[in-house]
């Protein structure tokens, strides 16, 4: 897998929401102009030191192929990460990042990609809700760019770990219960099937 830094206005603005917000994406492209390029170099550039690696390793974990062979992250004046729930090869991550720091949270963009593929194309039977598969795949990359010894070379100098201090209170409690169930796996589909089996009670999951 290789991940590409590119700027795609017409696939960013599909995620405005409104009018309004359409708008002022419009004068933040025009704004920053060629800096956004600047930052899509200076990310690509950062990343490219650390992608065979990370590639090789998730395929190693999970256990999956990557389910396609060239990835892309567009680089946005707003919207600060926002995955594609396995509907095509592109994420979004916003410049205000220093181009080192923003590794971990791009990859946690891709692993969320990732598993969404896994499960539709892996145990869609389950018949899990958009909403369901996405608290798995959200908890499913905070384990994987934290919980294994070999992940920490990625981004070294976050301290963060499997932390629970973000914006989706309401994925902690089940993030708890994963932790253990990762660390204590089989194999990877043993970490997805006891992750559905939970995630079925729960049904007012929403991001």
């Amino acid at each position: 897998m290789k991940l590409f830094y590119i700027i795609d206005k017409k696939y960013d603005l599909q995620f405005a929401g409104n009018k309004l917000a359409t708008q002022d994406l419009n004068k933040q492209y025009s704004a920053l102009g060629n800096i956004l390029k600047y930052t899509a170099k200076e990310y690509q550039k950062s990343w490219n030191k650390i992608n065979c690696d990370f590639s090789l390793y998730i395929e190693k974990v999970t256990g999956y192929n990557w389910f396609y062979k060239n990835y892309y992250c567009v680089v946005s004046p707003t919207h600060a990460g926002i995955s594609n729930w396995g509907y095509g090869n592109k994420v979004i991550r916003w410049w205000k990042e220093n181009a080192y720091i923003q590794r971990r949270i791009t990859a946690h963009e891709l692993i969320l990609s990732h598993y969404f593929e896994i499960y539709r194309h892996h145990f869609s039977q389950h018949k899990l809700s958009d909403g369901q598969v996405w608290a798995l795949a959200e908890i499913c990359a905070f384990t994987l760019t934290s919980l294994t010894p070999e992940v920490k070379k990625f981004w070294p100098w976050d301290t963060n770990g499997y932390y629970y201090s973000h914006n989706y209170p309401q994925l902690v409690s089940l993030q708890k219960t994963m932790k253990s169930i990762f660390l204590s796996r089989r194999n990877f589909n043993d970490y997805i099937v006891k992750g559905i089996k939970l995630v079925e009670k729960q049904k007012n999951i929403v991001p």
